[in-house]
Order: structure tokens, then C-alpha cells, then sequence
């Protein structure tokens, strides 16, 4: 049955059965933009590193006060 508090039902179900907690999926399929492919965004390389860090925290990211803009882009890329 489909959580009415989840905005993008079909990319949380692919989360979680990709092995993401259930709160992480909730929190990424959540996103204004979650699932939204066309390169509307800008790429990370683009972001201030203050910019980067509230994405960090939106997405959960541990030690993203200690990371520079290189790293925090990793992260963001591969978590």
C-alpha cells in the first residue's frame, strides 16, 4: 500500500530494494526533484561548497562538516 507521505512511491520502492534504509529513501524520493531526469540541475561542480553541504544533510551524509568540495562531491555522487 503506498505511503501518502512519500512523493515518489516508485523511487523509494527502488531504494529500498537497492538495500537503502527505509528513512534514507524516504528522505532522497522526497527531494523536490526526486526521479526528475533532463539535466535541469546543475552539475555539483557548479554548487558552492555551503550548497553542498545542505544537500549533504539532506541526504544523510556523516562527516560532511570535515570534507572539502571534492570529497563532498563524491559523496554525494556515490551515497
Amino acid at each position: 500500500m503506498p505511503n501518502p507521505r512519500i512523493k515518489n512511491e516508485k523511487q523509494y520502492q527502488a531504494l529500498v530494494e537497492k538495500g537503502y534504509s527505509k528513512e534514507k529513501s524516504a528522505r532522497i524520493a522526497n527531494t523536490p526533484d526526486a526521479g526528475e531526469k533532463g539535466g535541469k540541475a546543475r552539475p555539483y561542480e557548479e554548487w558552492t561548497k555551503e550548497d553542498l553541504l545542505k544537500q549533504a544533510v539532506k541526504v544523510g551524509i556523516k562527516g560532511r562538516s570535515y570534507m572539502n568540495k571534492k570529497a563532498l562531491i563524491n559523496s554525494l555522487r556515490n551515497n
